[in-house]
């Protein structure tokens, strides 16, 4: 990996979503779906879907710092999820899609811990952020068919009901931060 990057590792739902989200994002160079915060060593995604692993669906995004900040990175993480539900995103419930950010130095847990106090303050959602904030230990790439599913699969029903339409409005909040004018579904 490229020295001037950095890594951010985060869970807020199904991976298929945050990885289209951030696939589209200036100064993100990768994203990779996979599982973190278990204790069974490289988890299928049937075993990680048994509730029984304890792993999150997570997305390991690589950015350049000089083209977009972790607090940027993160201020798009709580706005393209609901950190106020614990183990749940809409219809998708289990522990595996708990609101997570596994932080990888003291530098990304302090503003992380600064972000998430600062959007409580704000008072956003009616309930608190209960985001888990875990520091960051063995990262396990998901399977090759989960890499880069919407864009391969945008028609599959999930991909077409769930994810096109958050991608659609995180395109119209952010077009600005996009690598290239996306076209608004």
């Amino acid at each position: 990996m490229d020295q001037n990057l950095e890594v951010a590792t985060l869970g807020g739902g199904c991976f298929w979503c945050l990885e289209a989200i951030y696939d589209e994002l200036k100064g993100v160079t990768e994203v990779v779906s996979g599982y973190f915060g278990g204790h069974l060593p490289n988890p299928t995604y049937e075993q990680v879907c048994s509730k029984q692993t304890g792993h999150a669906e997570v997305v390991q995004v690589s950015f350049d710092p000089s083209l977009i900040s972790y607090r940027d990175i993160l201020q798009i993480f709580f706005a393209i999820h609901d950190p106020t539900t614990p183990n749940r995103q809409g219809s998708d419930v289990g522990p595996q899609y708990r609101s997570v950010i596994f932080y990888h130095s003291p530098e990304q847990k302090a503003l992380a811990q600064e972000v998430m106090q600062n959007l409580n303050q704000a008072g956003l959602w009616q309930n608190p952020i209960v985001t888990e904030l875990v520091a960051f230990e063995k990262f396990y790439p998901a399977e090759d068919y989960h890499q880069e599913y919407f864009r391969r699969n945008p028609y599959q029903p999930y991909c077409a009901f769930v994810v096109g339409p958050k991608v659609a409005r995180f395109r119209k909040q952010y077009f600005d931060r996009l690598k290239k004018p996306a076209a608004t579904s």
